[in-house]
């Protein structure tokens, strides 16, 4: 039943990422993209990661696309406009695409032979409680330098603004 999911999930994925390229119309590809990041907060799940799966829903689906559809929206963006394509890339593009397909799997599958099978809801380190255990005894110091940086960077947004007003 697991596979299944597994499956189904990474399917919705893929085709979500294929549409986010595919789309004409930056909206649409915009929330396309969040059904990549809903497709991989249920992945992560299955893994037993949910402090990562409600991470990803919060921060990427949530926050991270807001701004996206926010600066969209600010800059005005439409369709696409149609270029014309050389029939030869269209003629040559999908079996190319086959074969860089075909030759990067062969070099994974010859680069990790023999590489462990994923075991579903195995990995216990995927808590807020670990998570935060590590977070502020092992990375206490790139936690803190992270912290500093996004003051600065609020300073300098609060400084741009103030001169634009002006």
């Amino acid at each position: 039943m697991d596979f299944l999911f597994f499956f189904l999930f990474a399917f919705i994925a893929v085709a979500c990422a294929v549409s986010v390229v595919v789309q004409k119309h930056p909206i649409a590809s915009a929330l396309s993209l969040v059904g990549v990041m809903a497709s991989i907060a249920v992945l992560y799940l299955q893994l037993g990661a949910e402090f990562l799966a409600m991470a990803q829903i919060i921060v990427y689906a949530g926050a991270v696309m807001v701004l996206f559809i926010f600066v969209i929206m600010l800059l005005n963006a439409g369709a696409e406009s149609r270029s014309g394509r050389s029939y030869a890339a269209q003629l040559m593009g999908p079996p190319l695409l086959v074969a860089l397909m075909a030759s990067l799997g062969f070099a994974i599958m010859r680069g990790f032979p023999g590489g462990g099978t994923v075991k579903f809801d195995s990995f216990q380190g995927g808590t807020a409680q670990n998570i935060g255990y590590a977070l502020f005894t092992d990375y206490l110091l790139p936690f803190e330098v992270t912290s500093v940086l996004i003051l600065v960077a609020i300073l300098g947004a609060i400084v741009l603004a103030r001169k634009e007003m002006d």
